[in-house]
This record gives structure tokens, C-alpha cells and sequence, in this order.
């Protein structure tokens, strides 16, 4: 699975601190604190027909996560939204679209890992493109990481960091074994989520989904878990081992990239007796009925 360019962005406007930049022209200071260290926290957006999914839910995790890095200012959720009602207008975009944002400490006076260095800003990036769910209809298959997912001791996977590193170290391990994405396990060898996204696995019609040790809190996975209970679907957050992967009737991931997408293969092994996923499909189509309805206005 390789996401491919969209024509429609070949000319996007990028919102940075508030101006507005062509793609081609748009750029951040060396010295800013994205650059120097990784050291900013992100969220991911979708727009559906003028609104976007959970707005707030996900404002709010931004601003925990900054103030988790200890960020001195953090722009209030209705500055964000302004920018982002801004960037949307400014590139005539509706629907079918993901948001990135992107909050960094700011920059540096000079080359150096002391936040102190830092004396102006937080910078702002607001990057909207026309972009479909990245793993489409088919479903996905997973192979394990060698990689483990940190522990809060280590890295507390509450904070919705902008260094993914070690995503993208088990990303490319799956794509030399051949498969979409990487399923991540935690030090105790639990499952956590793949390098991207939440998972769940479906047994005898229940949903299990791994507790928040070593994943960050999702607001899909939340979502997913929210639908179930509304409409009486067994659900339960508990320890999963690759056993439980193996046996599954049926798999699916979360996340607001990929919604809800289901999984067929993790490490070379089936999931599942025929292909077929009734639970996973019905959640589905649960979560796009919710994605309208639930969506929040810009203004």
C-alpha cells in the first residue's frame, strides 16, 4: 500500500503561522524545534462535507500533548480552528480532505536541544490535502515488528509526538516483508497497534481491543468503542498476544487517515476462517453514518 499524488494538490496552500504559502514555497526556519529535534506534537483531521470529525476531541489532545513537552504557549482551540477554516477557504476544499497539523515549540536562538533556546513562537502548520482513506476498500495485511512500542517509563505514548521514528523503522521492515503496515507489540510482547494505526480483533461477535499502555489514546479507536456499546456489541480493552491475533474470526484497524479498514493477513496467516468479516463491516458503516453526524462547523 503506497499512497500516490493527487493532482487536486499540486497547488494547496499551506498555512504557516497564519500566512498562507504555495507548496512549492512553503518552508520552516532551520532553527525551529521541528527540525532540531523532533520536538512538536501533531493531529490528524478529515473533513466531511464541510465539517470535520470530532474537532474538538482532537484540539484537545494537542494541547495536552504540548503541554505534556511543556510548551510555554499553546494557541487556543478556537486560533486553530480559525487557521484551519482559513486553509480550507483559501484552497476551496469541502470534502474528501485530511488535515495535518502541526504545533513545534518554535525556534531557536541558536543550535541546541535546551527548550530555553527557544524565544519565539510556537509555530503553526496547517497542511490540507484532497485525500481518500490511504488503504481504500481492500483489506490490509500486518506483519510483525521486530520493534517494541514504548512504555510510558520510556515515552509515554499519551503524547501525540511529531518524532515518529520508530514508526517509521517498523514501517519499512513491513515493506521489505511485502506487507501494508507493521503490527507493534510492547516490551511484555502484547500487542499495542501497528505503526500507524489502532487495532481490534473480533471473537465469537466480541470486540477486543489493547488497553492504552503502549498506544496513544485514538479518537477513532474511541469512537469504534463507542459504537459498540450504543449499539450492543461485546467490547473489551484487555491484554492481546499474537495468539489471539492468530485465532481472530475477524481483524480491523483505526485511525482517521484509514478509518476503519479490515485486516486480512498478519504474518503470513489468514485471519479468519472465509474471508468473510460481519462485525467489521458493520461497524463500517456505523462509523460513516457517525463521521456525519458528529462532525463539528468551523464557525
Amino acid at each position: 500500500m503506497l499512497q500516490t499524488f493527487d493532482g487536486r494538490n499540486r497547488d494547496i496552500l499551506i498555512n504557516i503561522d497564519g500566512e498562507l504559502i504555495h507548496r512549492d514555497q512553503a518552508g520552516i526556519s532551520p532553527f525551529d524545534s521541528a527540525v532540531q529535534g523532533g520536538d512538536a506534537v501533531w493531529e490528524g483531521l478529515r473533513l466531511y462535507q464541510g465539517r470535520i470529525f470530532r474537532l474538538a476531541a482532537h484540539l484537545e489532545r494537542l494541547r495536552r500533548s504540548a503541554q505534556a513537552l511543556y510548551f510555554e504557549e499553546i494557541p487556543s482551540a478556537k486560533t486553530i480552528t480559525r487557521e484551519i477554516a482559513r486553509t480550507l477557504e483559501a484552497n476551496a476544499m469541502t470534502d474528501g480532505v485530511h488535515l495535518r497539523l502541526t504545533l513545534t515549540r518554535g525556534r531557536k536562538i541558536t543550535s541546541g536541544m535546551d527548550p530555553r533556546l527557544n524565544q519565539q513562537g510556537p509555530t503553526l502548520i496547517v497542511l490540507a490535502e484532497h485525500k481518500a482513506p490511504v488503504y481504500g476498500e481492500r483489506a490490509v495485511t500486518l506483519v510483525t515488528s521486530s520493534l517494541r512500542r514504548f512504555p510510558p517509563d520510556c515515552l509515554d505514548p499519551k503524547i501525540h509526538s511529531a518524532n515518529l521514528i520508530q514508526s517509521i523503522l517498523a514501517k519499512i521492515e513491513a515493506n521489505h516483508a511485502g506487507a501494508d503496515d507493521a503490527l507493534m507489540l510492547d516490551r511484555q510482547g502484547f500487542v499495542a497497534e501497528t505503526n500507524a494505526t489502532h487495532v481490534f480483533v473480533v471473537r465469537d461477535g466480541a470486540v477486543y481491543t489493547p488497553r492504552l499502555v503502549a498506544c496513544p489514546e485514538g479518537i477513532t479507536r474511541e469512537a469504534v468503542l463507542g459504537l459498540c456499546r450504543a449499539h450492543d456489541i461485546a467490547q473489551r480493552e484487555c491484554d492481546l498476544t499474537l495468539t489471539d491475533v492468530y485465532g481472530a474470526d475477524e481483524m480491523f484497524s483505526t485511525g482517521t487517515m484509514g478509518e476503519l479498514v479490515s485486516v486480512a493477513e498478519v504474518d503470513g496467516r489468514p485471519i479468519g476462517r472465509d474471508g468473510a468479516s460481519p462485525v467489521t463491516a458493520r461497524l463500517q458503516e456505523l462509523y460513516g453514518e457517525l463521521t456525519l453526524s458528529e462532525s463539528e462547523a468551523l464557525c
